[in-house]
């Protein structure tokens, strides 16, 4: 037996051993009961409910009406749950600008029940007829109305955004990422827990359509003036990607025939005014939508759609109706001229990394944004090459700011992880020096490995329609992408995770001038020991050295010297 096939049974031991004591499964989030929550209306995540912790969620029905005149929403919103513990409480987060009229428990085969609850502090909590037991099954639902609030800088402070198009049509959107899904409809405002599906009946002026998550089962007239749109997803669905657009949209087809073999449709659901821009742009999409089957496996959500939306803001990545406000101009995002629409190909990145593969915990919330954004100089260096790889890498290290752990090991909300842009910039710097280390092939294997670690399904599905079974979405965290990438290459790598991960100061490579040459230390904010090899350039000859801070590199010309000279290797000070 080899040392490398040896390390490897080791670290295959060691992937089972995180599995076992994978935080989604141990003490990630913190349970606390209701006397000790401490509710934060605009926030999302953190330490959990004892009423929501006893309770998977696995079906909402949303029942809207979109009132654009007054800017008001009302409706029912029906959850469904299994028991998985002892209750005899509801609680669901909703924001305090909205009125509740009534809870209803629903059972079969009984009167609906009408329940005793209030609404204090962004929570709705209900006094369940008995206390329900493990393994039985709960469908209650909250009729509520109000006008939500309106988004100040969206999509980074959420809320609705309620605007007009030229003609004086509604044009309206909503985002939530940031703040919980709680800010427009009662939900367990929390990561941990994802329906497995969701349906939405929308309502809206006749002038106007909605468009929403999953497929569209019906549109229907009412009288007078208006249509509801009825849209459901079958996916597992993060709350803050539930979604819908509003707007008198014209819409752009275009099938894609997958790499799994399957035909989905592409949709872009653009203002009239810019259905020519919006199918210009389809080329661009299409093309993207390629490049990402080819590196990560197929399009998750193909038995629904791939949908975008042009929404009243800047963008975001609901699932299969990704928001888009960029204008239909290139770069717009990183501002790199690498001649492509960077905010389509970051939201349609999170379909794979977010929507797909999700943090169980917002501690883990730079897998989405960090693999997210390395995505955009991947795609750079397949359009264009090397150099316009290297020169996008170095626009996203002049936004890194180092002003906190981007996989902190604590559990975290979003307020708590979206301070600064760390976990998108340095997140994506990460990954470029997981490349550069441990090379292109291994470490696009533990890309492919996180999307799709036990492969795609072998049922070859219906033979008349040739739909195969969707691959289920899944929960991951840090922990894992570190075992997947220890296990392809071979090799303990936690030193290089612990320090880029785990702690806001990044390495320092320390130059010291010898008589004979060099000496390179790294300095690192653990004190462990980080074997992170560099280049060195001296003129004539690239050496690839491990700083110990003792041994002397011999420098043939001084005056030539450059260490790391393509800058592969992320640390304190570069391109100074």
């Amino acid at each position: 037996m080899t040392s490398r096939t040896f390390f490897a049974l080791m670290i295959s031991l060691q992937t089972w051993l995180l599995a076992c004591s994978n935080p989604a499964t141990a003490d990630i989030p913190v349970i606390v009961p209701l006397h000790e929550y401490e509710n934060s209306i605009l926030d999302s995540g953190g330490k959990l409910l004892e009423e929501q912790a006893a309770l998977n969620i696995h079906f909402y029905d949303l029942d809207l009406n979109v009132n654009p005149a007054d800017s008001t929403i009302s409706g029912v919103v029906n959850t469904q749950a299994h028991v998985t513990g002892k209750t005899g409480r509801f609680a669901a987060h909703l924001d305090t600008v909205f009125t509740v009229s009534e809870v209803i428990y629903h059972k079969t085969d009984e009167a609906d029940i009408p329940l005793g609850f209030y609404h204090e502090n962004g929570l709705v909590v209900a006094k369940l007829p008995g206390v329900l037991d493990a393994g039985s099954h709960l469908s209650l639902s909250i009729h509520y109305s109000g006008r939500p609030r309106k988004a100040p800088n969206p999509p980074w402070e959420g809320g609705f955004t309620w605007e007009r198009t030229r003609d004086g049509k509604p044009w309206i959107g909503v985002s939530c990422q940031v703040n919980g899904a709680d800010i427009w409809w009662p939900v367990k405002d929390h990561p941990s827990d994802r329906p497995d599906s969701v349906s939405l009946r929308i309502t809206v002026p006749e002038e106007v359509m909605a468009v929403s998550n999953g497929v569209l089962r019906s549109a229907v007239q009412h009288q007078p003036g208006t249509r509801t749109f009825h849209w459901v997803t079958n996916a597992p669905i993060s709350n803050y990607a539930v979604s819908m657009n509003i707007g008198p949209y014209a819409e752009i087809t275009r099938p894609f025939q997958s790499v799994s073999g399957e035909v989905f449709p592409i949709i872009f659901w653009a203002l009239p005014e810019n259905r020519e821009r919006a199918e210009e742009l389809m080329g661009q999409v299409v093309d993207h939508m390629r490049f990402f089957e080819n590196l990560l496996g197929p399009y998750p959500f193909r038995h629904e759609k791939y949908g975008v939306a042009e929404a009243p803001f800047f963008g975001m990545e609901h699932q299969t109706i990704i928001a888009y406000g960029a204008g239909y101009e290139d770069d717009t995002v990183f501002d790199t001229g690498s001649g492509f629409d960077d905010l389509h190909h970051h939201e349609l990145s999170h379909e794979w990394w977010g929507n797909f593969v999700t943090a169980y915990d917002w501690k883990d919330f730079w897998i989405h944004e960090g693999f997210g954004t390395y995505m955009q100089p991947l795609y750079a260096e397949h359009l264009h090459g090397k150099e316009q790889y290297r020169y996008f890498m170095k626009r996203i290290y002049e936004r890194i700011e180092n002003n906190m752990a981007i996989a902190p090991e604590e559990s975290r909300t979003t307020r708590e992880m979206f301070e600064g842009r760390d976990i998108y910039m340095k997140g994506a710097w990460v990954l470029h020096s997981l490349r550069k280390l441990i090379g292109d092939d291994d470490f696009f294997r533990s890309l492919r490995k996180m999307t799709y670690p036990d492969g795609l399904p072998v049922d070859t599905g219906d033979p008349e329609t040739g739909k195969r079974p969707s691959v289920p979405s899944r929960y991951t965290d840090t922990d894992e992408f570190i075992a997947i990438a220890q296990e392809i290459a071979g090799r303990d790598l936690g030193w290089f995770f612990d320090a880029y991960l785990r702690y806001s100061t990044l390495p320092e490579l320390q130059e010291q001038t010898h008589e004979n040459g060099l000496i390179l230390t790294w300095s690192v904010p653990s004190g462990r020991d980080f074997p992170m090899p560099v280049e060195v350039w001296d003129g004539e000859e690239l050496q690839m050295v491990v700083p110990d801070g003792e041994s002397v590199i011999t420098v043939s010309r001084p005056e030539a010297l450059r260490v790391d000279p393509h800058n592969k290797v992320l640390r304190a000070g570069m391109f100074q």
